[in-house]
């Protein structure tokens, strides 16, 4: 059964016009390497934790200024938006088409609340907690091309064109502000697009960008704004103490204009010195560590790195089930090949290597849970190959062979075909970064041993589940499977309703 909505009734949780309050009981473990009877052992000590969670529940008129505005997610995703705003049904070769956010883990999945005469009820995973409705965005940002989003939307050839005639009226209005633009950092094929630039030393970039966030919050008299990062993917800037390792360094560099810093990375530090949310959506080395010191000190929210949406979202899924079973994965072969303005900026090696770094490392977390599989650095083969091919445009092919060493020296061998409609798996997601990210500075917290209320670590894993390479604090571990990131998403949100980590356990019917 479906519900559309729920309240909690619970002597941990309390409702008023503002907040949401809830005592939470968190439950885990802790472990210990100590002598017992003249031998180490690992001895596993359970214990529970009381957190208090505040969150305000006065949702904000949410602006969202991506970066990249006229390219393929950005065009698809406003134009997404708006014809569920305005109910737009459009015409293909198989029916009439009602807009939908199918593919948004906010709009467009489920949770489950319980059961009721034997039958599992569901509700949807918006309904946990209030938040921005997409409908009520506004949308600006930047890009180096000056297209109005209607002709960009029409370039990117993403949306069927009945949809596109429709859409025009609202989109040929929308024109995005001139972006930094570096050659260094992205493919040279990318220059015939450059024409909406900002001029000027780096220091007069990063107060350009400062200046068109308070323009555009001013003009559209939001109440908050959330930048993403959905342009080229850039190359890795090189780490380089005294450059960028420190926050001191990282903010002289700029002064000095220094070419080693990228058009991401001056984005990313305009935002921070504004305190506005900044996502990276590209698999490039953004948050250089003096931009990561700089963020935690100002307690400015980042997130990234790079959309998790098509074939990296399967490994993270299978290789989790085949490590899972007790089979071992030995080889991962992955290849891609696209055709989009994306596609054409990753035939240049530079560019590519920067998504092949994070396609690469999704594994990792997931062999290292299993020590009866691997020995100690042991991992399996695992090579990724990207081709530009113009014909197919923005519906990437993915192809993956993954082989395992089974029972009694066997093999098994997986082969797996995805066409994935690139841009339309990546604008839900976009969305649902910047709603949960909105979200996540409504929420604070406290434990026991705490006295005051504080926000999440401004370096959100809470949008892990949607990203590649999913940016933590230092020291802390990197998860990349999947069901593990959903799961750590959600509990969190029940938790600050006063509900229980949903644990599948079902006790009452065993």
């Amino acid at each position: 059964m479906f519900v559309e909505s729920f309240k909690v009734e619970s002597p941990n949780v309390k409702y008023t016009e503002s907040e949401i309050h809830s005592v939470y009981d968190y439950e885990t473990t802790e472990l210990v390497h100590e002598p017992r009877d003249g031998v180490y052992q690992w001895v596993v000590k359970p214990k529970t934790v009381k957190y208090e969670f505040k969150t305000d529940v006065r949702v904000p008129k949410l602006g969202v200024m991506l970066v990249g505005w006229g390219g393929n997610n950005g065009s698809t995703l406003t134009a997404g938006v708006i014809a569920n705003r305005e109910g737009i049904s459009w015409a293909t070769k198989d029916k009439i088409q009602q807009a939908n956010y199918f593919g948004s883990l906010t709009q467009a999945s489920s949770i489950r609340v319980g059961s009721y005469n034997g039958e599992e009820i569901y509700a949807p995973f918006k309904s946990l907690l209030p938040m921005v409705k997409p409908e009520d965005i506004v949308f600006g940002g930047w890009d180096i091309s000056n297209l109005n989003l209607a002709d960009a939307m029409a370039r990117a050839q993403v949306l069927e064109i009945d949809l596109q005639k429709q859409l025009r009226p609202y989109m040929e209005h929308m024109v995005p502000l001139p972006g930094i633009y570096d050659p260094d950092f992205i493919a040279a094929n990318q220059g015939t697009r450059a024409n909406n630039v900002i001029k000027g030393s780096k220091k007069l970039q990063v107060e350009q960008v400062i200046k068109d966030i308070r323009e555009f919050k001013e003009k559209n008299k939001v109440d908050k704004v959330v930048v993403l990062w959905t342009a080229n993917t850039e190359r890795y800037s090189n780490l380089v103490v005294g450059l960028n390792d420190t926050m001191e360094n990282l903010l002289a560099s700029v002064d000095r204009d220094e070419a080693e810093i990228s058009p991401s990375t001056l984005f990313a530090l305009a935002c921070i010195l504004e305190n506005v949310p900044f996502i990276n959506g590209s698999p490039q080395n953004t948050f250089v560590p003096g931009l990561i010191e700089l963020a935690i000190k100002r307690n400015s929210l980042i997130g990234g790195d790079d959309f998790k949406s098509g074939q990296t979202k399967m490994k993270s899924v299978l290789v989790d089930f085949l490590v899972g079973a007790g089979i071992k994965p030995t080889s991962i072969v992955s290849y891609n090949h696209l055709g989009n303005n994306d596609g054409m900026n990753l035939s240049a090696p530079q560019t590519f290597r920067s998504k092949e770094i994070s396609k690469s490392n999704v594994v990792d977390d997931m062999v290292a849970s299993n020590g009866i599989l691997y020995e100690p650095g042991e991992h399996p083969d695992h090579v990724v190959v990207i081709k530009y091919v113009p014909y197919v445009g923005d519906s990437k092919r993915a192809m993956d062979e993954y082989t395992s060493e089974i029972f009694m020296g066997g093999k098994n061998t997986i082969v797996m075909h995805n066409t994935c409609e690139d841009s339309l798996l990546a604008a839900p997601i976009i969305l649902d970064l910047v709603l949960l990210a909105e979200l996540s500075t409504r929420i604070q917290l406290k434990s026991e041993a705490e006295g005051k209320f504080h926000s999440f670590h401004p370096v959100a894993t809470i949008l892990s589940y949607l990203t590649k390479a999913p940016l933590v604090p230092p020291g802390t571990p990197v998860v990349n499977a999947l069901s593990k990131q959903r799961a750590m998403l959600e509990n969190i949100l029940r938790a600050c309703v006063g509900l229980a980590p949903e644990n599948n356990m079902i006790l009452e019917y065993k």
